[in-house]
């Protein structure tokens, strides 16, 4: 195996609750009020949609996409969601400190140290909201692919923070067995001072619809049992996912980390302080809203 290279699960598309459009000349987030489910291919006017956005869509109220069907595929809740506060280089892309509000690992001119992580808003090397949580969280939608992967990538620490407590919580009353419950992503809405009563979207994870925990439980546990009985290993598929998730000293993607960048970092005034008033005062309008909207 390659040292240094993260071997994160095989991704076949994306789960937004936003896109990135373009104003007076400059991309920038936009919020959105559903999901969108996205291939990984980019063209000029954005990503694609995935054939199941159309499917899932189908069926759902007022055309809008605010539940998804799904499945992890790891039993750990850590390995499904990874989350950390990271600061991007704003150009490259790449993660140049990553921290649990511990300990981190900055990438310095004399290589990559181990220093305390006081978290986002006491961190003089983060600080003006340079430094994040960033979450990714890999699910299953549909049968067509047993390995691959949907991933949802967002800063949102209402997001990251229902979702951890979900998935530690459903692993526990499952006994273990998270990989085999059904669930359903279920986008939820909102309002706060901060946010000028204007509603936040953020991401649940909950029993799929129509299920209670109990019986959720109890297909989980016959679910399990069968696949044991075909001859695949869960355990193991979580500890070799362990190793290539350890594998590097950050976990990021080579190919999208502009775009992470672009939906998550949207440029600040300053940076385009020779451009003309009207960016200026879209990029100050921008600033607020997502300081104030973020699911």
């Amino acid at each position: 195996m390659i040292k240094g290279l993260a071997i994160t699960p095989p991704v076949l598309g994306r789960i937004s609750i936003g896109r990135v459009v373009e104003k007076n000349g400059i991309r920038l987030p936009q919020k959105d009020n559903q999901f969108t489910i996205t291939s990984q291919i980019q063209e000029k006017d954005g990503w694609v949609l995935h054939p199941l956005d159309e499917e899932l869509r189908k069926d759902a109220p007022n055309n809008k996409l605010r539940t998804i069907p799904v499945r992890m595929l790891f039993n750990e809740a850590d390995l499904n969601l990874r989350a950390e506060y990271t600061m991007f280089d704003r150009k490259s892309g790449r993660p140049m400190c990553v921290g649990n509000g511990d300990a981190c690992k900055r990438l310095t001119q004399s290589g990559v140290q181990s220093l305390p992580c006081p978290g986002p808003t006491l961190c003089e090397f983060g600080k003006g909201g340079l430094c994040k949580p960033y979450g990714r969280l890999n699910v299953k939608i549909g049968d067509d692919n047993d390995l691959g992967t949907f991933i949802f990538r967002t800063t949102g620490y209402n997001s990251i923070r229902t979702l951890a407590a979900r998935l530690s919580y459903y692993q526990a009353v499952s006994g273990g067995l998270l990989a085999y419950m059904p669930l359903e992503l279920k986008l939820r809405g909102k309002s706060t001072t901060q946010s000028r009563r204007t509603p936040i979207f953020y991401v649940d994870l909950v029993i799929k619809e129509g299920l209670s925990l109990q019986e959720a439980v109890a297909e989980a546990k016959e679910t399990a049992n069968k696949v044991a009985e075909e001859g695949i290993d869960q355990a193991a598929l979580d500890a070799a996912a362990a190793k290539g998730f350890g594998n590097a000293l950050f976990e990021y993607d080579e190919d999208e980390m502009t775009e992470v960048v672009e939906e998550f970092y949207p440029p600040i005034p300053d940076e385009a302080s020779a451009q003309s008033p009207a960016v200026v005062s879209e990029l100050r309008k921008n600033l607020v809203i997502n300081k104030s909207v973020t699911g």
